[in-house]
């Protein structure tokens, strides 16, 4: 039987959602590979929220989160992945330690992940591997200034679900906007409950 690691650095941790039934045990905080996260997703799940997403120009080096896979296949945990997502089973990561299949939006992403998997029990990993959408869905490139004036132009539950999903993240993703983001009294003043 194979044992699956399923990465995760965002609101995988905290929303399980359609995953919750395809996992065993706890989440085992920043015990996964370090990679690296910004909030550079226009999220359509969620309300038009920045969600967190690998980006190899503009991420910040972040200890990710890992839980096991109740399936025993990669095959299995990457629909199971998928289907949380909403996405096609091509924008999910996926790494084998011993039959060399790969599949990664970008060789970084993968070397990352064997270089740790070759550090644990796990025969495999799996992993959101979603680009950032936010030049082609805002017309602007992501900067910290052009991202905190989208945040800004969000209101109602949009602007409450940023909130929530910015907030909720680990600790340990400590990304460049965040960090910004943590200086803006408009920002400590929102309420996303």
């Amino acid at each position: 039987m194979e044992r699956i690691a399923i990465i995760g650095w965002g609101s995988l941790l905290w929303d399980l959602d359609d995953l919750a039934a395809h996992v065993s045990g706890d989440w085992q905080v920043a015990a996964g590979p370090t990679l690296p996260i910004e909030f550079a997703l226009v999220s359509r799940k969620r309300n038009g929220a920045l969600a967190a997403v690998i980006d190899h120009a503009l991420g910040a080096h972040s200890p990710c989160s890992v839980i096991d896979s109740a399936k025993n296949t990669l095959a299995e945990a990457i629909h199971d992945l998928a289907r949380r997502e909403r996405c096609a089973p091509q924008h999910i990561g996926a790494l084998h330690r011993h039959n060399g299949f790969s599949q990664a939006k970008q060789t970084q992403t993968s070397t990352l992940v064997e270089i740790w998997l070759h550090t644990t029990h796990y025969d495999g990993a799996v992993w959101t591997d979603i680009e950032t959408n936010f030049h082609t869905t805002i017309g602007q490139p992501f900067t910290i200034s052009t991202a905190v004036a989208y945040l800004q132009s969000l209101s109602g539950d949009s602007l409450r679900e940023a909130k929530r999903y910015i907030e909720n993240a680990p600790a340990e993703v400590a990304t460049p906007l965040r960090r910004e983001l943590a200086a803006h009294d408009w920002w400590a003043a929102l309420d996303y409950e």
